[in-house]
């Protein structure tokens, strides 16, 4: 028997799914990480890593995390963020990409529970669901540079 229009239509409608979360992640992940550069209205690099010393020092000074660990992710963190939204938009090994975002949202919210930023983890929550959300349905990924 041949497969009825409904099976097809929820194909479809997957595929369009998964496009929005794919967009809306990736674009979100560019668009964070590039506000790490921003600094008294310009961008540059001598502005991300005065904004991501700050940031390290400031969570090292309100939790227990040593200063190493947080300047070392501090430091990462745009360019991770920036990468991990570009292959996103452009569907290069997305599934590997959800992953990691995810990981990163994860490595993300620890900093915050850490520094007890309640307000912050919620929206990283958001993000981790909405990641959760896009990993279930990768395999309706069809506009992709690779497949996974």
């Amino acid at each position: 028997m041949s497969e009825s229009p409904t099976s097809t239509t929820t194909r479809c409608e997957y595929t369009q799914a998964f496009l929005i979360l794919r967009l809306f992640l990736g674009l979100r992940a560019v668009l964070a990480g590039l506000e790490k550069f921003e600094s008294k209205g310009s961008y540059s690099f001598a502005g991300y890593y005065e904004n991501m010393k700050r940031m390290a020092t400031g969570i090292t000074g309100a939790s227990f995390l040593p200063l190493w660990s947080t300047k070392l992710f501090a430091m990462s963190i745009g360019y991770i963020l920036i990468a991990l939204g570009v292959t996103i938009l452009l569907g290069i090994k997305t599934r590997c990409s959800l992953f990691l975002m995810g990981l990163t949202y994860v490595a993300l919210s620890f900093g915050l529970m850490a520094v007890q930023e309640s307000e912050g983890v919620a929206w990283l929550g958001m993000h981790v669901a909405l990641v959760a959300g896009a990993l279930v349905l990768v395999q309706h990924n069809r506009y992709s540079l690779t497949r996974d």
